[in-house]
């Protein structure tokens, strides 16, 4: 048997058996908790206030936009002076 064969014949004994069960060590997860608690009192305060404030700003820009979107709503439609006088020549002009 050459040794490519080999190899070849090694590769497909490790692809054709069970399949490796990867878990999380035990209490990784309270670990990686107490880091960002530990984090979250020695600095991170700075920029948790910054959230804060970029929430804030959020909210009010999305507060007027939906005031723009609700006045624009609302009001009528009515052309200005202008538009209505070349509105008018072109509905004269059509014939309507």
């Amino acid at each position: 048997m050459r040794k490519s064969d080999q190899i070849l014949e090694r590769l497909f004994r490790v692809a054709a058996g069970p399949a490796p069960q990867f878990e999380m060590p035990f209490g990784f997860d309270t670990r990686v908790l107490a880091l960002v608690r530990e984090a979250s009192s020695n600095g991170s305060a700075i920029i948790a206030l910054f959230a804060q404030r970029a929430a804030m700003i959020a909210l009010a820009v999305i507060a007027l936009a939906t005031v723009g979107l609700y006045r624009t709503s609302v009001s009528n439609n009515d052309l200005p002076a202008e538009y209505a006088l070349v509105d008018k020549a072109i509905q004269s002009n059509l014939g309507e």
